[in-house]
């Protein structure tokens, strides 16, 4: 069986094996493109075929550590120390045999001990992080023509601050965060050593930077070359994809997270689910759904939705370190998204809940926010007031540590419920309660720690405008609109959804209705084109609004 296709990059290291270099490749490969387990395989394979080898003991050592994905504080207590101790002892055995190397590997190698100063797990290791940052700045400034020593540094650099580069409400840098050092490393990297448009690792890492950012497209280039760098690396086809949905690309979403999910089909097959890698292909297939729903694409997006299910054992979901019911089970209820997207309400309601719903906790209290939309929808109060009771018991017994990768489900069932309520209080009458509600939604949306694609995946901005549509209150939906596609930069960018075909839609009735000339013909020729690829007819910004149920 052929190894998986890593393609072409390769740093050439101190060994006198072919078979340990091709494996110290495979190795470091597979951690620009966040598979470390396996990354920390290829690295054992290659002391395999020469023990002394110092650079595979380095890189099991950093590979074994925390990353942008995984901080030392998403760890369990096990986990962290099970890693801490091989990071270590890896560490260790690199020291040992340091003094055949390089000077760059040594220095890369004497790096080590900053990060993991002791074996032995504390609570916070914000100063560690910080002190290899500091290690890694020095060993940059001897070896800045080095890209694996920059992408070290750039990684260093954003460990400290995960996913907190950007302040999203001003759009400025974080605070504490290394944003713009960050910045001007990759950014002066690209403009000044053609190479470094080869190297995954520092293109993975600027999709990350940028991301947050007020203007991801600056990442659009980089994520065009990392999609073509690593075939067999379904993460790396998927990662551009975190920039073309924040740039209205949804159909370039859907088709590279295809293509990613196809290539983690084939690890899957050989690797089997009990790894933490199951995360990454979750995440596929959640990319998958998401751009779907923006496309208005009911097949692609339920199709992931059940895939996503079926390739999730229930035992999987019972390993207990690392938690993988904690990070996954989270994923499951996007089923339930899809359905209200599409206002599949009967299909909803005739689901049947899960059998355990303590370990199925998240997709139990999201499968009951569905049916009690879907019964408010239908006008059916009584019904509807049952479930949200049952809603509001199944929300209760989620766990404050089950997350959507960044996001935690109870903060998304806290918009559930004001979605809930707010549908339900429409459905009485009692518009402008149910209106307050649905704004309470779009607060607690925008108030989310940012995310992508976001563990709420109907924009609440989507209902809110559709009803206030259906009650003629056109300047109020006009807004929502806008603020949705982006156009008055009211809110966080990070929270735009540009050139959706739902907000487009919502906003060029508005704009007709009104009886606006100018901008409608503009609005009209994007949402032509926006329908052109849906394969539902797209009648309202949400079906929840009955002229369109």
């Amino acid at each position: 069986m052929t190894y998986y296709d890593l393609g072409a990059y390769s740093r050439r290291i101190t060994t006198k094996s072919a078979e340990a270099q091709t494996w110290f490749d495979r190795g470091l490969n597979w951690v620009y493109g966040f598979n470390h387990a396996e990354a920390i395989k290829c690295f054992g394979e290659a002391l395999k075929h020469d023990p002394d080898c110092a650079m595979a003991h380095w890189g099991i050592s950093y590979a074994a550590g925390p990353n942008y994905n995984l901080p030392w504080h998403l760890y369990d207590p096990q986990g962290k120390a099970q890693a801490l101790a091989a990071a270590y002892d890896a560490m260790k055995a690199a020291l040992a045999v340091a003094d055949r190397a390089t000077p760059a590997e040594q220095a890369l190698i004497k790096a080590l001990p900053a990060r993991y100063p002791q074996r032995t797990p504390i609570e916070d290791q914000g100063d560690w992080n910080k002190a290899f940052t500091r290690e890694m700045r020095q060993v940059f400034g001897r070896f800045p023509d080095d890209l694996d020593v920059a992408c070290v540094f750039a990684d260093a650099i954003m460990n400290e601050t995960p996913w907190q580069m950007w302040d999203l409400e001003t759009g400025g840098v974080a605070k504490d965060a290394g944003t713009k050092e960050a910045v001007g490393l990759l950014e002066g990297l690209f403009a000044d050593r053609p190479a470094a448009w080869d190297h995954p690792g520092l293109l993975h890492l600027y999709v990350h930077l940028m991301e947050m950012s007020p203007f991801p497209q600056r990442a659009l280039k980089a994520g065009d070359r990392l999609r073509e760098l690593m075939p067999g690396s379904g993460h790396l086809i998927h990662m551009p994809t975190h920039i073309d949905v924040l740039c209205g690309n949804y159909r370039d979403v859907v088709v590279y997270n295809q293509k990613a999910v196809e290539v983690d089909r084939e690890y899957l097959k050989r690797e089997g689910p009990f790894n933490v890698y199951s995360l990454y292909r979750t995440h596929n297939h959640h990319f998958v759904i998401y751009g779907a729903m923006f496309l208005g694409q009911f097949e692609p997006a339920i199709k992931a939705a059940q895939e996503l299910i079926d390739t999730t054992p229930e035992e999987l979901l019972r390993v207990p370190s690392p938690p993988m019911a904690d990070f996954i089970e989270g994923y499951l209820p996007m089923k339930q998204h899809v359905l209200v997207r599409f206002g599949k309400w009967r299909e909803i309601i005739a689901q049947e809940l899960p059998k355990d719903r303590d370990l199925y906790c998240c997709t139990t209290a999201m499968m009951l926010y569905a049916k009690g939309l879907a019964h408010s929808v239908l006008g059916e109060i009584t019904e509807a007031e049952k479930i949200r009771a049952a809603f509001r018991e199944a929300r209760a017994r989620v766990p404050d540590t089950r997350r959507v990768h960044n996001n935690k489900v109870v903060d998304l069932l806290a918009i559930a419920a004001e979605m809930l309520d707010g549908e339900l209080e429409y459905r009485r009458g009692k518009f402008d309660v149910g209106f307050g509600h649905l704004r309470r939604s779009v607060a607690l949306e925008d108030a989310l720690p940012y995310d992508e694609p976001w563990g709420w995946m109907q924009p609440a901005r989507h209902a809110l405008g559709a009803l206030l549509l259906e009650q003629g209150r056109l300047a109020e939906a006009e807004a929502v609109y806008r603020a949705d596609l982006g156009f008055d930069k009211t809110i966080s960018r990070a929270c735009w959804h540009p050139d959706n075909v739902w907000s487009l839609h919502g906003l060029h009735e508005c704009l007709t209705r009104r009886g606006e000339t100018l901008e409608a013909p503009l609005i009209k020729a994007r949402l032509d084109l926006a329908q052109a690829r849906a394969d539902v007819p797209v009648r309202a910004s949400c079906l929840c609004r009955r002229e369109a149920a």
